[in-house]
């Protein structure tokens, strides 16, 4: 079973996994980990805001994904922090968050196909108000997240619609909960997910 999460930058995704990772030892992890794509990108020079650099990009990552999904299909339960689905969306979707109709499905048709029979059983949204996504950005200082503002202003209102109201999605507004009171709710959904197979 390949479960995921998925939802804005800061929401608390990585919490819930390290929660998982030390009360779900029935449960493999893996981590979305993109350093070698993002190295590759750099070596190459490519740009994400030029249509043809885009597609090279996005090649990269839609590779990856397809390897890491196959990697988490050797265990029993399988929790992605953002799985294929979230490059899926990315891939479609990035190019109208910056005003370009670029086509896509065409380009991208093999690579699509690909990471679209890696798509999770069921996937966890996790969201919350702007305000607190903004306050949980503010008291993570581990991470940059430069591109933050871009991706709750520009992507969150795209990814809602584009997840919420599928049937394989279910949706945990985390804004009254602390990070472990999110980690118990994940561990509870992951748990139910398991039992009902």
């Amino acid at each position: 079973m390949i479960l995921s999460l998925q939802g804005c930058m800061a929401v608390g995704k990585t919490t819930a996994v390290k929660y998982l990772q030390e009360n779900a030892p029935y449960i493999n992890i893996s981590y979305e980990i993109n350093t070698d794509v993002v190295e590759e990108v750099k070596r190459r020079k490519l740009d994400k805001n030029r249509y043809e650099d885009y597609l090279e990009i996005q090649k990269l990552w839609l590779k990856k994904e397809v390897i890491r999904y196959n990697k988490a299909v050797f265990y029993p339960c399988s929790v992605m922090d953002f799985g294929a689905e979230e490059i899926e969306f990315y891939t479609l979707n990035y190019p109208k968050s910056i005003g370009m109709d670029w086509e896509i499905e065409k380009a991208l048709k093999k690579e699509l196909e690909e990471v679209r029979a890696c798509l999770p059983d069921r996937i966890l949204f996790l969201d919350a108000s702007d305000e607190v996504l903004r306050q949980h950005k503010q008291n993570d200082t581990s991470r940059s997240r430069n591109f933050f503002e871009h991706h709750l202003k520009n992507m969150m209102p795209l990814k809602r619609k584009y997840f919420l109201g599928r049937k394989n999605v279910d949706l945990l507004m985390v804004d009254d909960l602390s990070p472990e009171e999110v980690g118990i709710k994940v561990k509870e959904w992951c748990d139910n997910c398991i039992s009902a197979e």
